[in-house]
């Protein structure tokens, strides 16, 4: 992997939104946490793809697209980092040159939920490590949750380290309204309980290269040039892949048709573990097939560890798990732990 250099103090970040934009509305949240990142010593600069938001898009796929390389291609940035995620990230896909973007200074990317349709491709195709993790919006200084605080911290990582991090103690069960409280943090309320698909009592232990992101999207990618499992399977041959991801707003049968659509990819195939993230979606549908039921129907045998409702996903706090690097993932009495090495 190709880790891009220490994310620290000086370093500059453009932000742009390559999927949703900020509505007006959301503007002082926004303006808040910008302030908070150059109080930190980061320069910030701002793309015009940001404060506009139609159609679930901050702009047209092409200008999205073009700002993005623009960005992309600049080796004065550090990071580029979207508000948050949404909807259409997908479009802008085919109109980049992956070519172009390989031979450039490398540079984070980070956030989740439509974020992670970008990173997950640029991790597959051009080697760049890139980080699943709260998204731009909630990292406002006066956020408290240690999981969330230290965002920043890991990403200050340099290669050839690790960090660990361990499951939280309580998440939030809804999104707090930026635009009734600019100043909110996350509302922790619901105890965090990490559970094995398998039902284990004993401690679960395994390893591997971490690749991911939101299902909802990312599952369309798998099988396409954007995102061959095969190939990143051989790539990481001598460590094995943990593959991670969580359900936004897929109900049970959606969710059942998306990992089978893995399955029939071999994408399940030869894994050393699961992750899965706390779902965000309805978790019965009006036939009664609950959540639980469809990853059992489709995970249950899969032949490799599965833990779920671990810290990933549309219900924070979000662990900061960084693609392609190795991971030593340990489990026992509903709580876990990883350690990510940058190697």
């Amino acid at each position: 992997m190709i880790y891009p250099a220490p994310l620290i103090c000086g370093s500059t970040i453009a932000l742009s939104a390559f999927s949703s934009g900020v509505p007006m509305a959301l503007h002082p949240r926004l303006d808040l946490v910008i302030k908070d990142f150059r109080s930190r010593g980061f320069i910030i600069i701002q793309g015009n793809c940001l404060r506009e938001d139609q159609l679930h898009v901050s702009a047209s796929k092409e200008l999205r697209a073009q700002e993005l390389m623009a960005f992309l291609l600049d080796d004065s940035i550090s990071a580029i980092v979207p508000p948050w995620g949404g909807e259409l990230a997908m479009e802008v896909l085919e109109l980049l040159d992956y070519e172009k973007i390989s031979r450039a200074k490398p540079k984070w990317v980070f956030g989740f939920s439509d974020v992670s349709t970008l990173c997950v491709v640029l991790s597959a195709r051009c080697g760049w490590a890139t980080a699943h993790c709260a998204n731009f919006i909630d990292l406002s200084i006066s956020q408290c949750d240690q999981l969330t605080a230290s965002t920043l911290q890991y990403l200050a990582s340099p290669a050839g380290t690790s960090f660990t991090q361990q499951s939280s103690q309580k998440h939030q069960l809804e999104f707090v309204d930026y635009a009734d409280d600019p100043n909110s943090c996350l509302n922790l309320t619901e105890p965090t309980a990490w559970l094995s698909l398998q039902g284990q009592t004993c401690a679960v232990k395994f390893s591997g290269r971490l690749i991911g992101g939101c299902l909802d999207t990312i599952f369309h990618l798998f099988g396409s040039c954007y995102l061959d499992i095969h190939k990143l399977k051989q790539r990481y041959a001598d460590k094995g892949i943990i593959l991670y991801f969580e359900n936004a707003e897929m109900l049970p049968c959606d969710l059942i048709r998306a990992l089978l659509s893995l399955r029939f990819k071999g994408v399940l195939s030869h894994l050393n573990g699961i992750l899965i993230g706390r779902s965000s979606a309805e978790q019965i549908d009006s036939a009664g097939l609950s959540y639980l039921q469809a990853l059992q129907s489709v995970l249950g045998q899969c032949g490799c560890p599965v833990l779920y409702n671990v810290d990933i996903g549309h219900k924070p706090p979000n662990m900061t798990l960084i693609n392609g690097a190795y991971a030593e993932v340990e489990w026992e009495n509903a709580t876990g732990q990883i350690e990510q090495y940058l190697i």
